[in-house]
């Protein structure tokens, strides 16, 4: 392996660690924030509308995608995915090539 990979490879790994803990520090905002909000919604009226879940459900789906680009949770377009489309359109290629000579 030489220099250049392994410093692109440390790089990718940092910026990996930075979105993890950018997750992080969302969430442990996130459930501050909300905490004090649903107090707040509890002392003003004691739960006749808990209007406080707006912004949980609104704040949950941003972190939802947060969540979803730190851990790399992406079923559909993922690494694997690319490569077997590569291949496929590799493949499809060198058949139609292959049926024209």
């Amino acid at each position: 392996m030489d220099l250049n990979e392994r410093e692109n490879r440390y790089l990718k790994a940092k910026e990996r660690v930075e979105q993890v803990k950018k997750f992080y520090t969302g969430l442990i905002f996130y459930v501050l924030f909300i905490g004090f909000l649903a107090i707040l919604n509890y002392y003003t009226n004691q739960w006749r509308y808990m209007w406080f879940l707006w912004a949980a459900f609104g704040w949950g789906i941003g972190l939802l995608f947060q969540a979803a680009k730190a851990f790399r949770w992406n079923p559909f377009l993922s690494s694997d995915w690319e490569e077997r489309q590569l291949k496929k359109f590799m493949e499809e290629e060198d058949n139609k090539t292959n049926t024209w000579k």
